[in-house]
């Protein structure tokens, strides 16, 4: 009998296959990674690009943006430097519990607070007077042509004669409307609330006048020219400088109160006089 050869084991077919099917899978495409790596190539080259031409065009920029100071401007620097910078702080942004931000408030508010000498103020209340001023006028203009170039603000028209095309007529209606009730209709000023009061004008320059009216210094409202126009503004210079020269031809004005105020005094006036005079001849007789 021939023996039985021995049996040999079978190769199990699912690996064989499944090896088969990974070696005849097609690779993935390379183009995919290429493109991939191609626009993150592309992003960082324009990054740099990006970044030089900042660095290499930001100084230039700068430069353009900051302008040199004026001749005045420089001047005025230095007066701001010797005589405000303890209270505004070196770059006019304010210093607390000291002195207010400069920045934008123009050459204008700079030129009546120095002119009439409340700036550099003594101390702080809750109003600053009047004094006579530290700076001269010239000064004053330099010290505003500075703070303007900071940040701007309203400005004053060229000339010291601010009220030559103005209407008497016209100002004197203009300053009843908007500006008697604070500083009468004499314009000598009044007493307001809290330690407060309206200055009277007798001293006031046309630039001083036309100033406040455009900045509205302390309690004083701003009459911007979208509120009085410049002729406006003018016509009530011309009225206010016309007080100084009136002479009050007709009498007594007490004061400029107004036709009710002078009746009612020289009612009283009168009526006491009267009273007296009775009685003088009653006891005479």
């Amino acid at each position: 009998m021939t023996a039985a050869a021995p049996d040999t084991p079978a190769e199990p077919a699912e690996p064989r296959a499944g090896l088969l099917a990974r070696l005849a899978a097609p690779a993935p495409p390379r183009h995919r990674w290429r493109r991939r790596l191609g626009t993150a190539a592309r992003m960082v080259a324009a990054l740099a690009l990006a970044g030089g031409l900042y660095a290499g065009l930001a100084p230039s920029v700068a430069a353009e943006d900051t302008p040199a100071l004026s001749e005045a401007a420089k001047q005025g620097q230095a007066l701001y430097n010797n005589n405000c910078v303890s209270c505004h702080g070196r770059n006019a942004e304010g210093v607390r519990d000291r002195g207010p931000s400069l920045i934008g408030v123009g050459s204008a508010a700079v030129e009546f607070q120095v002119g009439t000498g409340r700036m550099p103020a003594v101390a702080q209340g809750a109003q600053i007077d009047r004094k006579p001023p530290r700076l001269t006028n010239d000064q004053a203009r330099q010290l505003g042509a500075y703070i303007d170039s900071l940040g701007g603000g309203p400005s004053l028209p060229d000339g010291e004669d601010l009220h030559a095309n103005g209407d008497i007529a016209a100002g004197g209606e203009l300053f009843r409307t908007n500006c008697s009730s604070c500083h009468a209709f004499s314009a000598n000023g009044g007493a307001l609330s809290s330690g407060k009061y309206a200055p009277g004008m007798d001293n006031s320059t046309d630039r001083q006048i036309y100033a406040a009216m455009l900045t509205g210094p302390q309690n004083m409202p701003v009459f911007g020219d979208n509120e009085l126009t410049p002729q406006e503004k003018e016509d009530i210079i011309a009225y206010v400088q016309n007080l100084k020269s009136d002479q009050d031809p007709g009498g007594w004005g007490i004061g400029r109160l107004g036709p009710v105020t002078e009746l009612l005094v020289i009612v009283l006036v009168g009526m006491t006089l009267v009273v007296f005079t009775t009685l003088w001849i009653a006891g005479k007789s």
